[in-house]
This record gives structure tokens, C-alpha cells and sequence, in this order.
């Protein structure tokens, strides 16, 4: 696969930092950002590389050269005038023969692209979007899929009236040729005038990842990408390396506890729950959410309903600067004799706590540590379904098991920890 990196961006943003250099040519750590991007792509063997230059080019054009000096095959494409996000992309059509990476210039990262890679083959994509969550979703747009990661629409900066799963694009992406065939080199809006249009073929896929990818577009950023790059934040965040996760409970831990929760006005955090995700998200640890939702197997709402009460949840959180990198439930329950039940959902599972199912998927999902990491909750099944995982646990007296006299003090004795609430 060849790579496309945009790099032609005046950076209006960072002026004050990079006003006589591009802006991909800001170092950090003393090398450029495109330098960087080169070293992850060919880590993972994609040597064939297009950067498509524009304001200051000449500067990458003389640093870079052929490629040869850094072990890669670099060809350009430069701007005369700008073409947007997307129409270079016309321009070089006939030398992309295949699916190709575009990048956008200005990011710093180091994902497993052969990870990406894979999950794109495997749905045979028209195009594939490199998403993660962020901690200023109303500052961005967001990338709406359904349950199986597939595209079904954008939510604009502007409309961020209902609740959402925090999901924003994060500027690397898949692309197979067939969506440049009938595009002219003039310029182009990539969302505008390549996605958003293919968006009915069904097959626009979105890779979640909680990987670190973050552009450096303004000053504020680029200080803290240069910061995370010394302190090894970035490069640990690659799925090549085994992961660390806080896997949280959600009813009574995250939000506050009024029963089987079937509507999303039902949903309200718990004071502190907010800062404490903020810390977990600064941190090294993933923030993951695994909870019993017998709900679906009741009949009492269906799995879209589910599905709106965990975006209210994300938005919620996603207005305090914080955000889940995942989250799993269980529809499951095996008890039978309410009124409008599921029968397909009546069963005796793996993935109801306290057996470990959930905790034990996303751990394969995200090449997690579990002996390294933790399960917080305010039940005894959470307890038990991380211990059975071979994780720490963390139990919160703000549950109804503390008040049980003859067993609590089993449940704090099992726990590794107990405090009264998450943060």
C-alpha cells in the first residue's frame, strides 16, 4: 500500500510557531513531524510514500528528498494553488492503483497500521476512518456508525443538540481508488465531496482506536504533543504493546443508581465521576466501561434505546473534557417469567458478571494487561468478574452490598481496595 500524506496546509493556526517553516516540518523531539509519520509507516513496511506540498514546500522537498536517506521511496505532488483536503487526491489518481493511507500532515502519532489495515480488508471498504475519542467532541465533528462500525452519517460542529457516542475522525484514513475515478484536480472538500456522498454504498467503516494520534494545529497542542513524545505517552500507546485499562462498572459507579435504567433522562453522573475520568484519560490507562444490562433481555427497551442511553452517557461525560475508550455490555438474563421478555436473550452467558466474558474481550480487543489493570464497581459481580479476569478490583461503598450485615465484610475482604466512590 502506498501512503498519501497531506502536507501542503499553510497552518494558519500555529502561525506564531511556524510562520517560516511548514508546519509539517516542526520538530519534535528535534525531528519534523513528517519525519515521524515516515519512521511509523515504514516500521510497519509501507515504504511507498506521496507528500503532496503546497505553502513552503521546498523546505520538505530538500529535507526529505527521494526518501532514500530515511529508507522509504518518497514522491511529491505540489500545489500550485490549493486544493483542498482532497483534490490532490484527482491530481495523482492514475499512480493510485490500489488502496492507499492518507494522512494529514499535521498529526503526530504511532498506531499499529497493519492492525488498521486488517479491520479495512476485512469489511472489503470503499474507505475506512481511523476514529478515537476525544476530550473536546463539541469541538469536532462526529462520525456516526452503527453496530457493526458502519458509517451511517456526521454530526456537524454545529449540531450537537442530541446525545452522541464520542467518535471523531482522526485524520488517517483507508481509501480504495474507485471513489477517485470520477473526481477532477480541482479543489475538493475530502468529507464534503468523497465521503459524505458514499456514505449509502454501505461501505464506509469506522476503526475505533484508542491508539494516540492528536494534530498539533495550534500552539496549545503542539506544546503538549511534544511533551507526551518525551514522556513515552505516544509510542506506549501503540496496540503492538500490551495496554493497561480501568474497566468501570456503569450503574451506580459512572451514574447514579435508580434501578434498571430503560430512558436516557434517567441518566445523571455521579458528583466527581467527571474529574476522575479526566485523571484515567491523562493517565496510561484506558477507560472502559463493562456493565450487565438485563434490560434488553426483559423487553423493558430495545438495543437501539440501549444504544441512546450509552451516547447520553458519553455526552454527559464528553461535556466535562472526559471520555470512555470503550464500552461493553451484556443483554443477557438467564432468569425467565417477565412479562414481554426476549427468549433469545434468556440464557446463561459468559459475558454477565460475575463470569469475566466482557473483561476478557476487550482485553483481546485492545491487547490489554489484565494483571495490570483494575475493575472498579459497587456490586460484588464486579468484584468477582475482575478477579475471575486476573485483574485488580476496586469495590465502591456507594452500592447496596456494604449495607448487607453478614456479607459485606466477605465483599470488602475479596476487594483489593474499597473508597466510597470512583474518584
Amino acid at each position: 500500500m502506498k501512503a498519501v500524506i497531506m502536507a501542503g496546509g499553510k497552518g494558519t493556526r500555529i502561525s506564531s510557531v511556524s510562520d517560516e517553516i511548514p508546519k509539517t516540518m516542526l520538530p519534535v523531539a528535534g525531528k519534523p513531524v513528517l519525519e515521524l509519520q515516515i519512521k511509523c509507516l515504514k516500521s510497519h513496511g509501507y515504504k511507498d510514500i506521496i507528500i503532496v506540498t503546497g505553502h513552503l514546500g521546498g523546505f520538505v522537498h530538500a529535507y526529505f528528498g527521494n526518501g532514500e536517506n530515511f529508507g522509504v521511496n518518497i514522491e511529491y505532488y505540489h500545489e500550485t494553488k490549493p486544493l483542498g483536503t482532497a483534490g490532490a487526491l484527482a491530481a495523482i489518481k492514475k499512480i493510485l492503483i490500489e488502496d492507499f493511507f492518507l494522512i494529514n500532515g499535521d498529526l503526530v502519532f504511532d498506531v499499529d497500521l497493519k492492525r488498521f489495515e486488517s479491520f479495512h480488508r476485512s469489511r472489503n471498504a470503499l474507505a475506512t476512518l481511523f476514529t478515537h475519542p476525544n476530550d473536546h467532541p463539541f469541538d469536532s465533528e462526529i462520525i456516526v456508525t452503527d453496530s457493526n462500525s458502519k458509517i451511517t452519517g456526521w454530526i456537524s460542529r454545529e449540531d450537537k443538540s442530541y446525545a452522541f457516542k464520542n467518535r471523531v475522525n482522526a485524520g488517517i484514513h483507508i481509501l480504495s481508488p474507485q471513489l477517485l475515478s470520477h473526481l477532477k484536480p480541482v479543489r475538493l472538500d475530502l468529507d464534503k465531496d468523497i465521503l459524505l456522498p458514499s456514505i449509502d454504498s454501505g461501505r464506509l467503516f469506522a476503526y475505533n482506536s484508542p491508539e494516540y494520534v492528536k494534530d498539533m494545529g495550534t500552539p496549545e497542542r503542539y506544546e503538549q504533543v511534544c511533551r507526551d513524545f518525551t514522556s513515552g505517552v505516544i509510542s506506549a500507546r501503540n496496540l503492538h504493546h500490551k495496554q493497561k485499562a480501568i474497566f468501570l462498572d456503569r450503574d451506580g459507579t459512572l451514574n447514579e443508581y435508580h434501578g434498571l435504567i430503560t430512558k436516557t433522562t434517567q441518566i445523571k453522573l455521579i458528583e466527581g465521576v467527571a474529574e476522575a475520568l479526566v485523571k484515567i484519560n491523562k493517565s496510561r490507562y484506558l477507560a472502559i466501561v463493562i456493565t450487565n444490562q438485563p434490560v434488553i433481555a426483559r423487553g423493558d427497551c430495545t438495543i437501539e434505546e440501549l444504544g441512546e442511553i450509552n451516547n447520553r452517557l458519553e455526552y454527559l461525560i464528553g461535556k466535562e473534557g472526559a471520555y470512555l475508550d470503550d464500552l461493553y455490555y451484556c443483554p443477557h438474563h438467564p432468569d425467565e417469567g417477565y412479562k414481554g421478555e426476549i427468549a433469545q436473550y434468556k440464557i446463561s452467558c459468559e459475558c454477565r458478571k460475575p463470569k469475566p466474558g466482557l473483561i476478557l474481550q476487550a482485553a483481546k480487543d485492545y491487547n490489554i494487561d489484565l494483571e495490570q489493570s483494575f475493575m472498579v464497581g459497587d456490586d460484588i459481580k464486579d468484584v468477582l468478574a475482575g478477579k475471575a479476569a486476573g485483574c485488580k478490583t476496586a469495590f465502591l461503598l456507594s452500592g447496596k452490598a456494604p449495607t448487607d450485615p453478614v456479607n459485606a465484610p466477605v465483599y470488602l475482604d475479596l476487594a483489593d481496595f474499597t473508597d466510597k466512590n470512583i474518584i
